[in-house]
């Protein structure tokens, strides 16, 4: 089985390293590819210098962009599995070999939950209200059962990387991707895992963009066609 860390990033050379030894550490069987996207920083070097492929964006498409053109080398070089590892070192991939797992036994994208995990980190106040909000709202339109629909850490099969190489959200694309693939008859589990705290800069989402984000995502669900999501659902 061939299996690929995406990790998107944009201006994270000070994070990067520590996430590159990480995989090489815990993941030494994963060929890893960095997608800079458009950082006015080292980043780049950082992850030439560590051997990994790196693909650079001449400008800054976000993270869905980015991911996106992870999954798309994913899918052109023939790879069974696509991981999505953030580049700011809050995802831990000793949860790899757990989702490899979730996959053989027929799970075509595993979402890892910080909610069904014991770490120490959980987020803030308003984020959990926003995920329980979005955890809701796909229930009701897609009958799916997932407690983190704001995780960045996913671990997808061909069939999940073919779907996502074609078409994939562009802004704020978690909730989204989640509802994209039960449309499509994926079968998606969840993982409990625990997330690290970042250690350096900042989130972009603060309050105002956190209410961009609610609305925009909301949107979008709305918009589903209720008769391709009737009998689909997300397990535990």
């Amino acid at each position: 089985m061939r299996a690929l860390a995406i990790v998107p990033a944009w201006n994270e050379e000070r994070d990067l390293p520590a996430v590159l030894a990480d995989l090489r550490r815990l993941a030494p069987d994963w060929d890893v590819c960095v997608v800079d996207d458009g950082s006015t920083d080292a980043t780049a070097a950082i992850a030439r210098e560590r051997g990994v492929v790196v693909l650079r964006l001449p400008i800054n498409l976000g993270i869905g962009g980015a991911v996106q053109t992870g999954y798309l080398w994913a899918r052109d070089h023939a790879f069974d599995v696509a991981a999505q590892i953030d580049g700011d070192g809050q995802h831990d991939p000793k949860y790899l070999a757990a989702a490899l797992q979730a996959l053989s036994a027929g799970a075509d994208l595993v979402v890892g939950s910080r909610y069904l995990g014991t770490g120490e980190f959980q987020s803030t106040t308003v984020r959990r209200a926003g995920a329980r909000y979005l955890s809701w709202l796909l229930r009701l339109r897609c009958r799916a059962r997932v407690t983190d629909p704001t995780s960045g850490f996913r671990v997808a099969g061909r069939r999940a990387i073919e779907l996502f190489a074609a078409n994939y959200p562009s802004d704020y694309p978690e909730p989204e991707a989640i509802a994209l693939a039960i449309r499509r008859g994926l079968r998606v589990e969840e993982l409990p895992v625990a997330m690290r705290r970042r250690q350096h800069g900042t989130s972009s989402i603060g309050p105002f963009r956190t209410l961009y984000y609610l609305l925009k995502v909301s949107l979008a669900l709305l918009l589903l066609p209720v008769e391709r999501c009737r009998n689909a659902e997300i397990s535990g």
